[in-house]
């Protein structure tokens, strides 16, 4: 049985992405349905200074890579940012699936008393393990699954509030 830690976050991880990867095949649907391209979904945004939806969904998978990654104490699996489609950004959850599901438990449990450092825009940030996982991570990737959520549902993908919980 998983431990705490690992609990708390890489199977957390695992069922967002999952959640994630089911939004954007119910938008991919929706442009199909409705014959037009479904990389306009992708470019969508809720202001003009916000990320589009591909941007959010590259994020959701940043951050279960790197917070899977800070907790297990590996390097961070680098992806090139450079999908254009639904089926590209499919591939790239998959990658990080495969990439969590490679990862030690006990590992991660060890993250308890580790000291966990990332920089954001020039500022150093500092956690031991649980602050990191609900602190930092799992707050940061639910924002950005919302938005992808958010964005498909402005423009006119039929979800609810199950479709962000349940996968």
């Amino acid at each position: 049985m998983p431990g705490p830690l690992y609990s708390a976050s890489v199977l957390v991880y695992q069922h967002e992405l999952r959640i994630l990867e089911s939004l954007l095949a119910k938008g991919l649907a929706r442009a199909s349905e409705l014959g037009f391209a479904p990389e306009n979904l992708l470019h969508a945004r809720l202001a003009p200074d916000m990320h589009p939806l591909l941007r959010h969904a590259q994020i959701v998978c940043d951050l279960a890579k790197g917070g899977g990654a800070r907790l297990a104490g590996v390097e961070i699996p680098a992806h090139a940012d450079d999908e254009t489609t639904f089926e590209q950004l499919t591939a790239r959850i998959g990658k990080v699936q495969a990439f969590l599901a490679s990862l030690d438990a006990d590992a991660i449990e060890s993250a308890a008393s580790r000291r966990i450092e990332l920089t954001v825009r020039e500022r150093k940030l500092a956690f031991e393990g649980a602050e990191f996982i609900n602190r930092w991570s799992l707050p940061n990737l639910y924002f950005h699954l919302g938005m992808v959520y958010a964005l498909l549902r402005h423009n006119g993908v039929a979800l609810g509030k199950l479709d962000f919980l349940e996968a």
